[in-house]
């Protein structure tokens, strides 16, 4: 039972209970005391006792205090309970005191867990972990079901073939590309010695790097070799052509921050540590090699290579590549032979087919992003002890299109804006242009990495990108009318995964398979 704390009116058990609670008194002059009324529980000081007591949630206590008869009076002291002469706080009390009928249950407002108030300040692990079971015992049963019914339908051809084993051109030129960055090294050693000056500096590295991504689209349209070879050797030339723009664009800025007297700033937590220019060939090889496009005279570095974690990933890696292969022949494969072409026959076949593919499609991949950005890319970092290893952020999380493109590709989107987006702002562009500007860089990049080992120049990927544009406008708008992060999201992950993605694959096929047959 409740009971108020009134020198008027105090209700004791015992004897015992007057010396006790005068004790009570004198300790805690400014106590509350809870008492029952119509509404909840309400302290003698008029402040109710509902949900906010003392305006403190986390340190609301109800006090006990035990008579030598053994009863217990329910006092509100604000931290702690009197037993006796002896205080103890509420976590420390014998179980029969605090867990008394007469004990309050509700002390203060609480959601349920899954309110849209608080269903994102709560762990979702266990569900997570619940939707891995569901996906794993769903997609075991679809697999088992096909292999019944279809048997095994891997074809090593398309990932590897006796013809690629005899043409060595695809191996040569990647053997060779190295010729590229140690042409723009030299080319800086010149401007440093003053041998030639800025602007022929700045047209042999255009004609250096331009050179690095044409030399590799010569060589695959040349040769007859399998589409993956052609993909992985077109990846290297891309890559190379990044570098190389940020190492001669990087330079040429140190070489005039440098002639200007800017010294740089010593302080470790500077963006710019030092603007000394000096041409290091181990500088240049290390960057060509790091897992980043942004060149810089040094990176942070960690302190050890961890052996057993690299065998980890390794293993990981290599799982992760062999379930992609499986899905792409087990089930890609034959639903895109099955197929007509999505512009050239009914539309709600095209629908069905799409949405057929777009399943095992999505699968292969966030298997990709999850092998190549978080295992290859942190593998080669923890061998080249490369500290910062940030290569994607939450894009999964992203609310809108524009997020998803500047989080999902940490390496690629430090690079654009680095050396694109804001010279392009330094040189008066506005701001919409210089998105699209990007936006055809990466549409073009896209094209070449597709088209190129495909021999098929349909654009597809470039009018995929550039498609991109308005889905940023019409996302932001949807993001600011509806205040509501899961609109973007959703429509992020239907228009990209589940419709733009399967539509593409469909229409470099049929466009494949109609070259071949002329």
């Amino acid at each position: 039972m409740a009971v108020a704390e009134s020198s008027q009116n105090t209700t004791t058990m015992s004897g015992h209970g007057d010396s006790d609670l005068n004790n009570f008194r004198r300790r805690k002059p400014s106590s509350s005391v809870i008492e029952p009324s119509s509404s909840g529980f309400t302290s003698t000081n008029g402040v109710p006792a509902t949900g906010h007591v003392a305006e403190n949630r986390d340190q609301d206590r109800v006090g006990a205090m035990e008579n030598a008869t053994g009863s217990v009076n329910l006092i509100g002291n604000g931290g702690g309970v009197v037993i006796g002469n002896e205080e103890k706080q509420v976590g420390e009390t014998d179980i029969r005191f605090t867990y008394r009928p007469s004990f309050p249950a509700h002390r203060r407002v609480r959601e349920s867990p899954l309110s849209s108030d608080a269903i994102f300040k709560q762990s979702h692990a266990g569900l997570f972990n619940l939707c891995i079971v569901v996906l794993i015992a769903v997609n075991s049963r679809l697999i088992i079901e096909n292999l019944m019914k279809y048997g095994w339908l891997i074809d090593t051809g398309f990932w590897f073939s006796s013809r690629s084993l005899g043409d060595w051109s695809i191996f040569m030129c990647c053997l060779t590309l190295p010729i590229f960055p140690l042409a723009a090294f030299i080319v800086e050693k010149l401007v440093q010695r003053n041998h030639i000056s800025e602007l022929v500096a700045v047209l042999l590295h255009v004609i250096v790097s331009t050179a690095a991504v044409l030399y590799p689209v010569i060589v695959i349209l040349t040769c007859d070799s399998v589409y993956m070879s052609g993909v992985v050797l077109m990846l290297f030339g891309c890559i190379m052509w990044l570098k190389l723009v940020s190492y001669a664009h990087t330079s040429s800025d140190i070489r005039t921050l440098a002639k200007s007297g800017y010294k740089g700033d010593a302080h470790p937590n500077s963006t710019i540590v030092s603007c000394s220019y000096d041409v290091s060939l181990k500088s240049l090889a290390y960057f060509m090699v790091a897992p980043t496009l942004c060149y810089q005279p040094s990176y942070p570095r960690s302190s050890c290579i961890r052996k057993g974690w690299v065998v980890r990933q390794f293993v990981k890696l290599i799982v992760f590549i062999g379930l992609m292969g499986f899905i792409i022949e087990q089930y890609i494969n034959p639903i895109v032979r099955n197929s007509k072409h999505p512009l050239k026959g009914d539309f709600l076949y095209a629908i069905e087919r799409v949405l057929k593919l777009s399943v095992p499609n999505l699968y292969v991949w966030l298997c990709m992003f999850y092998s190549f950005f978080h295992l290859w890319l942190n593998i080669l970092a923890e061998l080249l002890r490369f500290g910062d290893r940030e290569f994607y952020k939450d894009w999964w999380n992203a609310k809108t299109v524009a997020e998803y493109w500047k989080m999902w590709n940490m390496p690629v989107h430090r690079w654009m804006v680095r050396h694109l987006y804001f010279p392009c702002l330094r040189n008066g562009i506005p701001k919409e242009g210089a998105i699209i500007i990007a936006f055809l860089v990466s549409g073009a990049f896209h094209e070449l990495c597709i088209a190129v080992p495909c021999h098929v120049f349909k654009l597809w990927a470039f009018i995929g990108i550039m498609f991109q544009v308005p889905l940023v406008l019409i996302t932001n708008y949807l993001q600011e009318k509806f205040s509501n992060s899961m609109v973007g999201n959703m429509i992020f992950w239907f228009i990209f995964c589940i419709l733009g993605q399967p539509m593409c694959v469909l229409l470099y096929y049929h466009d494949l398979i109609n070259l071949k047959e002329k």
